[in-house]
C-alpha cells in the first residue's frame, strides 16, 4: 500500500492503528481467494461480450419508443442478450418489474392456477415473498385464489432435503421454488451443484413439474446458471448483480418460451403479453450495466471476503467463512446485540458516497415482520449490488453486508463497521 494511502485512511476516515493492522493482516490471508475470482469474472465477461456480439448490438438499439412501446427493438435486444448469455429460451428484462420480489411474484401469479400447490423445496422463503404466495396473511395472495402451498426444510448440515422433497411432491404439486441465496437465514446459499442436483431429483419424480429459481444476488457467481442446469424459469432483480450498478430500476425473468409467455400475460393482460411495455430510455443504461456486470459483481464478492476475514479475526461468527464457496454476493454476520447490529450499519452508512451524513435507524419496512435497518447510500436507490448493509432487529442479530461496485469500497465499509463497533463499545463502559 502506497504511504499516501495508508496516511489517508488513518487521518481523513478516521481509522485507528488497530483496525489498519487488521485490514493489512486480512488483505495477506485473502490473496489466494481473489484468483479464484478474477478467472470466473473473466469466463462471464466474455459471454456476455459474445452474446452482445452475437445479437449485432448497435447503438440503435439505445432509442426507445412511446405510446404502447410496439416494435421497440431496444427493448427487444435486451431480452434476447439476457436469453443468450442465461441460457435460456426467451426473457423478459423490464423497468417495469420493480423488484426481485415483484419478478418472482408474476413468475408463480403467472405459473400456477386454482387448485395447483407452490412447494419451496429450500424451506420458507424470504420474507417479503411469504405474502404473494399467503404464508403471511395478504390481501389478494394466491392462497385467496385456492393455491396451496407446502415446503421442505433443509437438512441439519444446510443441504436440500432430497428424499423429503420426493415424499412431498404429489399430483397437485405443479411449481417448485428454489431460493439461491440465504436471505433472511443462518444457511449456506445453493451452488449450482446443489442447484442441479435438486432439479434432477423433481424431474425424476415428474418431469412436468416447473421448477423456478430465485436467483436474486446470485448472477455470474459461478460459470453457469440456474437456467443452464435444467432450471424451467429463474428471476431477478436489475438493481443486483446483473445491473452493474448502472440499471436504475427493474427485474429480469428467463427461462422456456412458453413459460415466459404466461408470465408476460401477468405482466400485461392476456392477449397482450410482451409485444408491449416502454423501457423509457433505460436500454443503454441496462445493456452497459450487464456488460459491467461480471466485473461489478467480482468486486462485490471480493469485498464479502474481506469482510468475512476480518469479522472471523475479531472472534465473530460469519457465514460464509472466508474461504468457502461462495454462490451470491451476501456475507452475513452474527453479532451480540441490537447495539452492534446498529453500529455496524451506520459505519457502512458513514462509508457511502451519497448520504454520508446519515445515521440509519431500524423502522417497520413494507414486507417485514420485524423493524429492519439498511445501510444503504447508494446512486440508485435501494441498490445493493453497490455497497449496503441491513438487518431484521431480531434475534440471533445477524447483519447482511454486499455489494461494493469497487473492492476498495466494500473494503471500506468494512473497515468503517469495525470502527463503529469498537466507538460503540468504548462509549459504553
Amino acid at each position: 500500500m502506497l504511504k499516501e494511502t495508508s496516511e489517508l485512511l488513518k487521518q481523513f476516515y478516521d481509522l485507528d492503528d488497530e483496525v489498519f493492522e487488521l485490514s493489512q493482516e486480512v488483505m495477506e490471508d485473502i490473496k489466494e481467494k481473489f484468483d479464484e475470482i478474477k478467472e470466473i469474472r473473466e469466463f462471464n465477461q466474455y459471454k456476455v461480450l459474445k452474446a452482445m456480439q452475437e445479437a449485432n448490438l448497435s447503438d440503435n438499439h439505445f432509442n426507445w419508443t412511446t405510446g404502447y412501446g410496439y416494435n421497440d427493438i431496444g427493448r427487444e435486444k435486451v431480452e434476447e442478450i439476457y436469453a443468450n448469455v442465461f441460457g435460456a429460451e426467451d426473457a423478459l428484462v423490464r423497468p417495469i418489474i420493480v423488484n426481485g420480489t415483484h419478478a418472482l411474484s408474476l413468475c408463480v401469479q403467472g405459473l400456477v392456477r386454482p387448485g395447483d400447490e407452490i412447494l419451496s423445496i429450500t424451506s420458507t422463503p424470504y420474507d417479503t415473498l411469504q405474502g404473494v404466495i399467503g404464508i403471511r396473511e395478504e390481501k389478494g395472495s394466491l392462497k385467496e385464489y385456492g393455491v396451496t402451498y407446502d415446503e421442505v426444510d433443509f437438512l441439519e448440515n444446510g443441504d436440500i432435503d432430497l428424499e423429503g422433497v420426493k415424499k412431498k411432491i404429489n399430483e397437485r404439486t405443479k411449481l417448485v421454488m428454489i431460493q439461491r441465496s440465504k436471505g433472511y437465514s443462518w444457511r449456506k446459499s445453493l451452488s449450482i451443484a446443489d442447484i442441479k442436483e435438486a432439479i434432477d431429483v423433481v424431474k425424476s419424480v415428474n418431469k412436468d413439474i416447473i421448477v423456478m429459481v430465485d436467483n436474486c444476488y446470485g448472477e455470474f457467481l459461478d460459470t453457469k446458471e440456474p437456467t443452464e442446469v435444467g432450471a424451467d424459469v429463474m428471476a431477478g432483480s436489475l438493481i443486483k448483480n446483473p445491473g452493474g450498478g448502472l440499471a436504475l430500476t427493474g427485474g429480469y425473468i428467463a427461462g422456456r418460451a412458453d413459460l415466459i409467455e404466461m408470465i408476460s400475460y401477468r405482466l400485461t393482460s392476456p392477449g397482450i403479453g410482451k409485444e408491449c411495455g416502454l423501457t423509457f430510455g433505460t436500454t443503454r443504461t441496462v445493456l452497459q450495466g450487464f456488460f459491467m456486470a461480471p466485473y461489478v459483481t467480482s468486486q462485490a464478492v471480493m469485498g464479502a471476503i474481506f469482510c468475512a476475514r476480518a469479522f472471523e479475526k475479531l472472534g465473530y461468527d460469519v457465514l460464509p467463512k472466508y474461504d468457502d464457496l461462495r454462490s451470491d454476493i451476501i456475507q452475513v454476520v452474527k453479532l451480540n446485540n441490537a447495539e452492534e447490529v446498529i453500529s455496524f450499519c451506520q459505519g457502512v452508512q458513514a462509508a457511502a458516497p451519497v448520504d454520508a451524513f446519515v445515521k440509519p435507524v431500524p423502522w417497520a419496512m413494507p414486507g417485514y415482520e420485524d423493524e429492519v435497518i439498511m445501510a444503504a447510500g447508494a446512486f440508485v436507490q435501494g441498490s445493493s449490488i453497490e455497497l449496503s448493509a441491513d438487518a431484521p432487529i431480531r434475534e440471533p442479530y445477524n447483519v447482511y453486508f454486499q455489494g461494493g461496485l469497487t473492492f476498495d469500497h466494500s473494503k471500506m465499509g468494512t473497515l468503517k463497521a469495525i470502527q463503529a463497533i469498537k466507538k460503540m463499545k468504548e462509549e459504553n463502559k
